[in-house]
């Protein structure tokens, strides 16, 4: 009984929840923090030096006490997450930057059969996005280098034993250990659309074979529409992306990670997918947009060519016509 407590004890081990969080350095701040204070204790006294034969010394004392707490604040606060540095940083440079953005060339002079507004109008900044574009295999082009994206579910580790745990994140490990390239992994909560699976059910009731069947389906179909009202549903995804490195050369290296990604993994018993072109085009807009209701006929590549067809003219039928 001792002996197989201590094997189950031997392969847990306690980790902290703030893994990323910077080192402390001297008197519980960090080096960052004491960098701030470091050089806010240097402009001080070069104005104490400066100011102290010209000034009154209370006013300095004062006005040294409000701008040491100020400085303080920001060296020590957060905000959103956020070191409060970092977060006015920013807020500055959000304020400064322009707020439309164009991907089309926005430099070019405006042609002179064009008429000038009287008005002073905002001219569209040029939108630089990491990824160029997306083929139809799913490899992501980033300058020079190439990500591909897998889609795998998740395990829950309470349902299984000791010795299953230890196994499960013995694998995981063996999987980070060999990654050789950055490897991002993202776990999102994404709606569930209910409507419309309540309504796709409660269409299709005429064509069940048996009455009892029907009765079910349709309080089947009730009870989704009331959890989809009631409740907001979510759904977990986690997504891997896999990138090959800056100066990796080989064609279709990313497609090639992301396959093994889906092969060793598939040992932890996940269900993993390698995503093509459509569905990375589709995870990317969910996740700058996750509460968009989903385009019916999917997403437009990046590089696709979008055509609309002729407007058809309206002929009145016999009976309509005079």
């Amino acid at each position: 009984m001792s002996a197989h407590a201590d094997r189950s004890d031997a392969g847990r081990a306690r980790m902290p929840a703030d893994v990323d969080a910077p080192d402390k350095v001297a008197y519980g701040l960090t080096f960052r923090q004491l960098a701030i204070l470091a050089v806010a204790a240097l402009a001080f006294y070069g104005a104490w030096r400066f100011l102290h034969q010209l000034v009154p010394v209370p006013v300095l004392v004062g006005a040294a006490v409000v701008l040491g707490a100020m400085v303080f604040a920001v060296a020590v606060g957060r905000r959103d997450g956020l070191p409060l540095d970092v977060w006015l940083l920013a807020a500055v440079r959000h304020a400064g930057a322009s707020r439309a953005l164009s991907t089309t060339d926005t430099t070019s002079r405006t042609p002179d059969w064009v008429q000038a507004p009287k008005s002073r109008m905002m001219v569209p900044a040029p939108l630089t996005l990491p990824a160029d574009a997306i083929d139809d295999g799913g490899e992501i082009r980033l300058g020079g280098a190439r990500a591909a994206m897998v889609a795998a579910s998740s395990v829950n580790l309470a349902l299984r034993t000791a010795d299953e745990q230890a196994a499960l994140i013995d694998t995981f490990g063996r999987w980070l250990n060999s990654l050789s390239t950055p490897t991002q992994i993202v776990v999102s909560a994404q709606p569930v659309d209910l409507h419309s699976a309540a309504r796709a059910l409660s269409q299709a009731l005429e064509g069940l074979s048996h009455p009892a069947l029907a009765d079910a389906a349709a309080d089947h179909a009730r009870f989704l529409e009331d959890l989809a009202t009631r409740r907001d549903p979510l759904r977990r995804q986690v997504l891997i992306v896999t990138r090959t490195s800056l100066g990796e050369r080989r064609e279709h290296a990313a497609r090639r990670r992301a396959d093994q990604t889906v092969r060793v993994l598939s040992g932890l018993g996940v269900t993993t997918r390698t995503l093509d072109g459509k569905a990375v085009t589709a995870a990317i807009a969910a996740s700058a947009d996750p509460y968009r209701p989903p385009r019916p006929g999917g997403l437009a590549a990046p590089d696709a060519v979008i055509t609309s067809t002729p407007h058809q003219r309206y002929r009145p039928r016999r009976s309509e016509q005079p």
